[in-house]
């Protein structure tokens, strides 16, 4: 009850500087999205490198998650080292991962098929998740990730097996994804024109939803009250943890706008200029 409280007052901006740095000093996980709020294209924000540096030597956690289920794992891994930032599988989570998790959960052995890359059929395979093979019956499930290899045989194929009553899943719902040449479209893009030829809409996963927050909390061990989700974007990074009982962050690196804050439902608990305003603010505080 007490945090729902503290995110509807309208405190002054000294106040507000002092609720921000108590809730930093109570995380013990940052989540961190990582396009708009690590890294912009192939180019790492200023002071991103040096709040997660700063958060380790404190003996805290981040965990990096994105919703853009067309790589794996491994190649963000790649990439981040490359931007001098080195992590281990254990720190890296997609929404493929949390769909991999909830199937082998939940649909354990059903029949999937699935709109995704070679990259993210993969990561299925790996985990032994029950891929539709041609000639086979109606799959139990069409899972739709963000494939930028799709075909018009595989949205033609999609359709028509929720047509026949196959469960429609999604990995996420984000319906752009940022690039350096502009906005392209993504997983929640291609579900809309499914949903628009067959009536049916999909369950997302990934961010902003339950099924994110209960698999940080698995893997990391740590209590909801002590994980704050960061990114930039209200209704997926700030949503995931102000839905459900984690801390909300955004920082004003990505796609929101100033202006964006007052129109939005999604209130963050905390808003900063960048992670490095983040290192700087726990820096005055530990």
């Amino acid at each position: 009850m007490e945090k729902n409280v503290e995110r509807h007052k309208k405190p002054d901006s000294s106040r507000q500087a002092q609720n921000r740095a108590d809730l930093l000093e109570k995380i013990g996980v940052f989540v961190l999205d990582m396009d708009g709020t690590f890294y912009l294209g192939s180019h790492v924000i200023e002071g991103a490198i040096d709040f997660v540096r700063y958060v380790e030597q404190k003996g805290r956690r981040v965990l990096f998650f994105t919703n853009n289920s067309s790589q794996s794992p491994e190649v963000y891994m790649d990439r981040l080292s490359h931007m001098g930032c080195p992590i281990t599988r254990d720190q890296i989570m997609t929404s493929g991962d949390v769909t991999i998790a909830y199937l082998k959960e939940n649909y354990d052995g059903k029949r999937i098929y699935l709109v995704g890359t070679e990259a993210l059929r993969k990561s299925f395979q790996e985990e032994e998740i029950c891929l539709w093979k041609e000639g086979e019956p109606v799959p139990d499930i069409v899972v739709v990730g963000f494939d930028t290899a799709l075909t018009y045989e595989k949205l033609c194929r999609a359709c028509g097996f929720i047509r026949s009553g196959a469960l429609f899943l999604a990995t996420h719902l984000d319906l752009n994804c940022p690039t350096e040449d502009g906005f392209i479209p993504d997983c929640g893009a291609l579900c809309a024109a499914i949903t628009a030829s067959t009536g049916v809409k999909p369950r997302y996963l990934g961010k902003p939803f339950r099924e994110t927050v209960d698999m940080v909390l698995m893997r990391t061990g740590e209590k909801r009250d002590r994980v704050a989700f960061v990114g930039d974007r209200l209704y997926t990074d700030v949503a995931t943890g102000v839905n459900h009982g984690a801390w909300g962050v955004l920082v004003m690196t990505g796609e929101t706008k100033a202006e964006d804050l007052e129109k939005s439902q999604v209130k963050p608990d905390a808003v900063f200029a960048s992670l490095g305003e983040m290192k700087t603010v726990l820096e005055g505080c530990c």
